[in-house]
């Protein structure tokens, strides 16, 4: 069977976002009972990090590219104040944890070169969707 990947699943950012995205459904497996809400809430902002990612790269223009990048970033901020609350609860190793905030730099690194890369393109249309102009003119 041959696997389909679709043009957002190519990007960098994309991929290092998934990779972060199944740690923090690891990290919520841990959580206590009690934290039952705080689990709901960090798989919701992990998904919300690469659903964004996604529903962005579908979209016409950079600057709405851009916009959903930021929304992606905010779900990341969001995670990593969850990662704080689980190292100060202890609920994880710290190292683990410690381990985990390290890596979500290193994607909001990435999250911003990659808003840098489409803001530098915002007044260009997408290739794919480039109209030709129309040959005939239109009037009044």
């Amino acid at each position: 069977m041959t696997v389909i990947k679709f043009e957002f699943e190519k990007l960098q950012v994309y991929e290092e976002a998934r990779a972060f995205r199944r740690r923090i459904y690891k990290l919520a497996k841990l959580l206590p009972a009690v934290e039952f809400k705080l689990g709901i809430q960090m798989r919701d902002a992990a998904r919300s990090l690469t659903n964004c990612l996604a529903e962005g790269h579908g979209r016409y223009t950079f600057k709405d590219r851009v916009h959903f990048c930021r929304q992606s970033r905010g779900s990341l901020q969001e995670l990593v104040d969850d990662v704080t609350i689980c190292l100060d609860q202890g609920y994880a190793k710290p190292e683990h944890l410690e381990t985990l905030r390290q890596d979500a730099a290193a994607l909001l690194r990435s999250l911003n070169g990659y808003m840098k890369y489409l803001r530098s393109r915002e007044n260009e249309t997408p290739l794919a969707r480039k109209r030709k102009p129309d040959s005939v003119p239109l009037t009044d």
